[in-house]
């Protein structure tokens, strides 16, 4: 069995299900079926859905995961959560502030003590 896309590889629409069927029994049913909102997603949304279900939607341990930044991380978040349709609210500018604080630690741009000092502020 395949992966069942969620839009059409001609026009770019959403596809929508007119059958059911059980592998086991035979039994089928037709009709029209919305897919569910997971089904809309590329291969890549999907790996990444994944991902943050294995690390418990721990960013920083999807970060690790994958080599990539916080930031970006991030930002796939939000592409997977408007593929599925959603807003994505603002960005806390104090959580975006220690993260970058956190970031220039980790590439060793700045000392323990000056992110202490950072992030107290």
């Amino acid at each position: 069995m395949y992966p069942m896309p969620g839009r059409c590889s001609v026009c770019g629409d959403e596809l929508y299900v007119e059958k059911l069927a059980c592998p086991q029994c035979g039994t089928s049913l037709r009709g029209t079926f919305l897919p569910h909102r997971l089904s809309q997603l590329d291969r890549e949304q999907w790996d990444f859905a994944e991902l943050f279900i294995r690390c418990e939607g721990k960013l920083n341990r999807i970060q690790e995961e994958l080599g990539l930044s916080y930031p970006t991380v991030r930002n796939r978040l939000h592409e997977l959560i408007r593929a599925m349709g959603y807003e994505v609210g603002e960005p806390d500018p104090d959580e975006v502030r220690a993260q970058s604080v956190l970031d220039d630690l980790a590439e060793s741009r700045i000392s323990v003590d000056e992110a202490l000092k950072l992030l107290n502020r």
